[in-house]
């Protein structure tokens, strides 16, 4: 007798219609952050999750071990909002660290607070970090976060290097008028320190939905603000990874390594046909994209103490709801009601 729809299949992992299937698990630990970027939030903030409708620290890390022990999820990114601002992240670090098989574990944060939490972080388990800085001119910085934290950034940066959180990744994003003359100093600054930079596309998922395709730098004209540095296809397979990466002849990486580059063209060069992600809300529900319309509630099985076993098959189910791509160039494409910082980068 074949087993009802909803019922859990260890062997199949989170296997989407389409036959692609999610390891990497993108895990929101809060809607909260303490820069105000214009192009992801007004300056006054927004209405943040109540506490109650937060997962907990257990919460958090059941949800993970289900992923990890029962449903093939290898890889675990924690963003935010701001994930350093989380009371219990090392300890969450730390709980995942170890399970088993363990998970590469991996943080998405715009630096601040990393200087202090860098070792802490290590010592608990962390594989590495991604860093958001999207320029070096301090006054550019506080003009684009409304905060004067420039120098916290670059302080993190240096301490999560010293501290074997290498990989080092810079995230930046481009906008006309605003930073878009940076792409080359960026790269520069990078390769001088050992970092590796990852271009993104400005999405539509800023909370005051002004995003306009016709307005953003797009992966084109990053490449060509880099065309000085002759960038040389890399002969490594992007596998499911969301960069396009490019070796910068004359420079090394940290591991002696050729140096690289990437762009994420989410927008202009979606890689949604190979989309191996799928993401966790702070308040515990499951998005198969960052433009997802639809979410599944897992916040309120765990509260109602259903068993792991009965948690892993509604998120499979939910997984067989993914659809083929991001839509962004279909005229029926509705922006998400969640900006990015309540969805997780």
């Amino acid at each position: 007798m074949a087993p009802p729809p909803n019922a859990f299949n260890r062997l199949s992992g989170l296997v989407d219609r389409f036959g692609r299937v999610a390891t990497d698990l993108r895990v929101s630990l809060t809607d909260r952050c303490n820069l105000r970027c214009t192009y992801c939030m007004p300056e006054e903030g927004l209405a943040w999750l109540p506490n109650e409708q937060q997962l907990t620290d257990d919460e958090v890390v059941r949800l993970v071990r289900i992923a990890v022990e029962l449903l093939g999820v290898s890889e675990v990114r924690f963003t935010g909002g701001e994930p350093l601002i989380r009371r219990g992240l090392v300890g969450i670090i730390q709980a995942c660290a170890a399970l088993r098989p363990r998970p590469r574990l991996s943080v998405t944060t715009n630096g601040i607070g990393l200087q202090r939490l860098a070792v802490p972080l290590r010592d608990a388990g962390l594989d590495r970090v991604n860093v958001s800085m999207d320029t070096l001119d301090p006054q550019r910085f506080h003009e684009l976060t409304r905060r004067d934290r420039h120098a916290d950034v670059l302080a993190g940066l240096r301490a999560a290097a010293a501290a074997g959180l290498t990989p080092v990744k810079i995230n930046a994003v481009l906008m006309q008028g605003v930073n878009d003359d940076e792409a080359a100093s960026l790269l520069r600054f990078a390769l001088d320190h050992g970092y590796e930079l990852r271009f993104i596309e400005q999405m539509p998922l800023d909370a005051q939905h002004r995003w306009d395709r016709h307005t953003m730098v797009t992966a084109d004209d990053i490449l060509a603000s880099l065309a000085g540095f002759h960038l040389e296809p890399d002969a490594v397979s992007r596998g499911t990874a969301p960069a396009e990466t490019w070796v910068v002849p004359g420079y090394t990486a940290l591991d002696g390594g050729p140096a690289r580059v990437g762009v994420i063209g989410s927008v202009t060069r979606p890689f949604c046909g190979d989309c191996d992600r799928t993401r966790l809300t702070a308040d515990g529900q499951i998005r198969n994209c960052l433009f997802a319309t639809e979410e599944s509630d897992l916040r309120g099985l765990l509260r109602s103490a259903a068993s792991d076993e009965t948690i892993a098959a509604a998120w499979q189910t939910a997984t067989l709801g993914k659809r083929a791509g991001h839509g962004i160039d279909d005229p029926s494409f509705l922006q998400p009601d969640r900006p990015m910082s309540a969805i997780g980068g």
